[in-house]
């Protein structure tokens, strides 16, 4: 069996195993999420959550290397049911750092095996329009770069990873300044969760408005004093 079998027999099982577990997830966890508005709802939902146990976290866990690794769904969703099942604080824990350990071993992976390792697992053309684009040339700015290119939303956060290992960046310093950049976005969604989870659909939409509102201000601010146009230069440069 070559390698392209094997690979692609790899992504098969990790979809459907994602699949498998979203499904057991669904079925375990709705009966008790529709009735989210009212409190014997949200006693029920927590109930379940804790009895699950490590067990939950695990099965969170997997989805979030599916997710990453075959890019099968945006990382939202993931990152409201975190919230959802452990409140926004913890959620957002969970999420960072499971999104780091993922990241460190696609970058290490990368670095290991080169680019085909990228180009098996993600569109070999939309890695060299990044790799060729004149914003990824200056070794000086990467890390900012990257910094912006993980604040933003929409980006495409995933292939970035990939992308990543391929830069003149350190490890260390890829897993920090990605994490932190990853922030906003996930504490938008896990708040989202964390007030879905108590029946507050409502203030969960206006508060991850809020943030999200907040980042798109930041960014528009570090691009009016950006006398080099890096930021306008970097998302102009992933379209």
């Amino acid at each position: 069996m070559n390698k392209k079998m094997k690979l692609k027999i790899f992504k098969i099982s990790l979809f459907i195993i994602a699949i498998i577990i979203l499904t057991i997830i669904t079925i375990y966890l709705f009966p008790v999420m529709k009735n989210l508005s009212n409190k014997e709802g949200q006693i029920a939902f927590k109930e379940k959550v804790t009895n699950s146990g490590i067990y939950g976290l695990i099965l969170l866990f997997i989805i979030q290397v599916a997710q990453i690794f075959l890019f099968i769904l945006p990382g939202e969703p993931i990152e409201i049911l975190a919230g959802m099942c452990y409140g926004w604080f913890w959620g957002t824990l969970f999420i960072l750092v499971s999104s780091a350990i993922i990241a460190t071993l696609i970058f290490l992976l990368v670095r290991k095996i080169g680019r085909e390792f990228v180009y098996d697992f993600s569109d070999e053309e939309k890695i060299k329009k990044f790799e060729n684009n004149k914003v990824f040339q200056n070794p000086k700015k990467i890390e900012l770069i990257i910094f912006i290119l993980f604040l933003v939303p929409g980006t495409p956060k995933d292939l970035l990873t990939y992308l990543s290992g391929l830069l003149p960046i350190k490890l260390r310093r890829f897993v920090v300044i990605s994490t932190i950049a990853r922030i906003p976005s996930i504490v938008t969604s896990t708040i989202a969760g964390a007030n879905i989870a108590v029946g507050d659909w409502k203030k969960g939409a206006l508060l991850y408005g809020v943030i999200l509102v907040v980042v798109l201000l930041f960014i528009y601010i570090f691009n009016k004093f950006d006398k080099d146009k890096t930021t306008e230069s970097v998302i102009k440069g992933i379209k």
